[in-house]
């Protein structure tokens, strides 16, 4: 491959000879809060117990009119933050799942623990809740070690996540047989890019059985994005610009064409949309004439929208390429 000199998603996606225009809508991903009881220090998000913004109710009753109303929208996908701390988590759920939606939450595991930093309130219940709506549970796990675990997420995070885990499994989630799917999420600790999604699989099921007895379906591999949280902590380190060299020295054309922002859109707490949750988190709304917030009508147009790409891009196309469910080739 020639070497990539410029930090131009743009200009190196033209000169792979590359048109990434969407080819669907089946996913709608929908951050609901930014208040989390975790400050995890990649967090693209700047999510924390601090945080105050929330999908408010209005809102969330247009997500599932779009949601009816657009039957290829096949998946719900709930983000924060953690969701579970939004005062109207459980409706949507119990009403999306009522549309017949594939419902995916975006759950850090501690939460069931911790409940709301801010009232307190419990979430013990989750589990339960889970289980009993059938939803797709997608949790983080940097490392199968306590240590590299607790250095990105927080001391004690690993422990709470092993009990969590358990619980769930408990439940029937990561069992083969339950039809409850637990999948398992990869960031990796510090500079690197995540290894072999498909060895780093084996080697989580192997050391999670074998040391705790945990089960779960998939892991997914993520590139840490050089946004907010991560990128400060780059920057402050004075490593930016190596990690930046690294994943556009990556790029792979294979995996441009798979980046989940083709069928995906993203909605942010006070219903605007985006092309992912990455562009959301930068503001860089979709303006190109095409619905611009979730209580626009013409959904459809947004097939015809350009895909606003911007320098973070590249770390969705490096190596094996990197989306929300892991990799894209």
């Amino acid at each position: 491959m020639q070497e990539i000199l410029t930090h131009d998603f743009n200009a190196t996606i033209q000169n792979a000879g590359l048109v990434l225009k969407p080819q669907s809508i089946e996913t709608l991903q929908i951050n609901i809060t930014k208040l989390c009881n975790q400050a995890c220090l990649h967090c693209h998000v700047d999510a924390s117990p601090k945080r105050t913004e929330q999908m408010d109710l209005p809102t969330i009753e247009r997500v599932l009119e779009v949601l009816k109303e657009f039957p290829e929208i096949q998946n719900l996908d709930i983000t924060g933050g953690a969701p579970e701390l939004n005062t109207h988590f459980d409706y949507l759920v119990i009403e999306a799942k009522k549309l017949q939606k594939h419902v995916m939450v975006r759950h850090n595991l501690t939460v069931t623990f911790d409940g709301n930093p801010q009232t307190g309130e419990s979430k013990a219940y989750l589990p339960d809740f889970f289980a009993e709506h059938n939803v797709e549970v997608i949790s983080s796990l940097p490392c199968y070690q306590r240590a590299n675990t607790d250095k990105q997420r927080g001391l004690g995070v690993f422990e709470k996540s092993i009990h969590s885990l358990l619980l769930l499994n408990d439940r029937g989630y990561g069992i083969a047989s339950s039809g409850k799917i637990l999948n398992l999420v990869y960031n990796p600790v510090g500079l690197g890019l995540p290894g072999a999604q498909q060895v780093l699989e084996a080697d989580y099921k192997k050391e999670l059985f074998e040391n705790y007895g945990i089960s779960f379906n998939k892991l997914f591999t993520i590139t840490n994005m050089p946004v907010h949280r991560f990128k400060a902590s780059l920057e402050r380190s004075g490593n930016y610009d190596e990690y930046m060299s690294k994943i556009v020295s990556a790029f792979n054309p294979a995996a441009a064409e798979g980046v989940m922002c083709r069928s995906l859109l993203s909605v942010s707490h006070d219903g605007k949309l985006y092309d992912c949750d990455f562009n959301q988190m930068l503001d860089l709304q979709i303006t190109n004439g095409t619905p611009r917030t979730i209580f626009d009508n013409d959904f459809k147009s947004l097939m015809q929208r350009d895909i606003i790409f911007d320098s973070h891009c590249f770390g969705c196309t490096a190596g094996a390429g990197s989306s929300c469910c892991g990799v894209t080739v």
